[in-house]
């Protein structure tokens, strides 16, 4: 048996487990630099706050509603995230985390005889132990318990939040209640000729006629979500990948930027954090790529991405490699658009090996003192926090030039946030 454990509004509900005078009240999460709405209360939906809309066409309708913003508080949601994932491996060590709020659990081999009362447990224990409300649905599959998961939010008062499609009947029902759209695995592209075919449901996909077209359109994938809709289990948990293919640090700016010295304070940083996370995976990269970005409205011409790449001959990890590769990659784009204005930047880190199998080069390699230096300021920094020791080329004053005017305290993650309780 599957469980999907999805929490409620994540972003919005982390805001509230420190500040619980927000409850019952519209709540909306903006992305990097205020940008767009990126998660909503059940308030906020309901007050016709829409996914996605740029943050500044809704200030007539955030006051009118009285709509609480928050920028994004990557570091407090991370945190709470892993506090849930953590207590979710309680129940059986069988999980996968599919994204910051949802994961997977595999009960195979373990003895439950009530799985509604089991899901109870968890989503009781998650609520009391972190504050973060889910929703849980149990099934066969992997893709019916997903589908589980949607009516036990769907309707929570009559579900306690915990839906079980443990028979022949509730599964038929589900899938009929479930519409095309809204099957895992189904994308627009596909839903609009699903319903060319009067595909409208789940139900309507597993039938039998549909099954050339399933393979055509969608290939194996497809029969594989047909056969879990079908309630026959072919996709198991998928197994944890520590280590990441590349790395990728973007960021767009709060105003334009043309002038090379603030471009290179920004590559520069972004770099900077490539390669930290390169040494947090045990990693090392060959190939580094920066990339500027144009706003394509203020332009005439159909070009508004650049990039260029540079291949080293051996690998590395050190922050002062990457970052003059990175300046070096800049500036020949820049000497070659020196008059235009660039929204966007980003650096991006490729071809990684363990850095345990680093291959030494007999007549070109890396200063073997980078690898102490790279030690100490990795040391310093966990040990005083907010990346304290940077390249003189950074700004010391600033990690990422973002506007975040409604940025919440990072409550469990910065010491000097925590909250102070006063008892009498």
């Amino acid at each position: 048996m599957y469980a999907l454990v999805d929490c409620n509004n994540f972003y919005a509900s982390c805001e509230r487990v420190f500040q619980p005078k927000f409850n019952g009240t519209p709540v909306a999460i903006l992305s990097n630099n205020d940008g767009c709405v990126i998660s909503r209360s059940s308030e906020a939906k309901a007050v016709g706050i829409p996914m996605g809309a740029p943050a500044f066409k809704l200030k007539e309708l955030i006051k009118e509603k009285n709509v609480q913003v928050f920028s994004s508080n990557y570091a407090l949601y991370g945190d709470l995230s892993n506090r849930v994932m953590t207590i979710l491996s309680q129940f059986t060590p069988n999980v996968e985390i599919y994204s910051i709020d949802e994961a997977f659990l595999n009960f195979d081999g373990l003895s439950i005889s009530d799985y509604h009362a089991c899901g109870i447990q968890i989503k009781s224990r998650v609520q009391k132990w972190v504050g973060i409300p889910v929703c849980i649905g149990f099934a066969e599959t992997k893709v019916l318990s997903k589908v589980a998961n949607k009516i036990a939010k769907k309707f929570q008062d009559r579900t306690s939040g915990v839906y079980v499609i443990d028979s022949e009947e509730k599964r038929i029902k589900a899938l009929r209640w479930t519409k095309i759209e809204d099957v895992w695995g189904i994308g627009y592209r596909t839903t609009k000729k699903a319903k060319l075919r009067n595909i409208n449901t789940a139900l309507d996909f597993i039938a039998p006629n549909n099954e050339n077209w399933i393979k055509k359109e969608m290939g194996v994938i497809g029969l594989r979500l047909k056969y879990e809709l079908e309630g026959k289990s072919v996709m198991d948990l998928e197994p944890i990948i520590e280590q990441k293919k590349s790395i990728a640090i973007t960021r767009s700016f709060p105003k334009q930027i043309m002038e090379f010295d603030l471009l290179r304070e920004r590559i520069t940083t972004f770099a900077s954090v490539c390669a930290e996370k390169l040494r947090k995976q045990k990693s090392c990269c060959h190939t580094i790529i920066v990339f500027l970005v144009v706003d394509k409205h203020s332009i005439t011409t159909s070009k508004y991405y650049f990039n260029k790449a540079i291949t080293l001959p051996y690998a590395t990890n050190s922050t002062l490699t990457i970052a003059n590769t990175a300046i070096d990659i800049l500036r020949k784009i820049h000497q070659e658009n020196k008059n235009i204005k660039f929204k966007k930047a980003g650096v991006i880190v490729t071809e990684l090996i363990d850095e345990n199998k680093k291959q030494f080069q007999l007549f070109e390699d890396e200063n073997p003192k980078h690898l102490t230096l790279m030690q100490v300021m990795d040391r310093l920094n966990k040990k005083i926090g907010d990346t304290k020791v940077k390249l003189a080329t950074q700004n010391l004053s600033l990690t990422w030039n973002m506007n975040q005017n409604h940025l919440s305290p990072k409550f469990t993650t910065n010491f000097k946030d925590i909250l102070e309780i006063k008892c009498h």
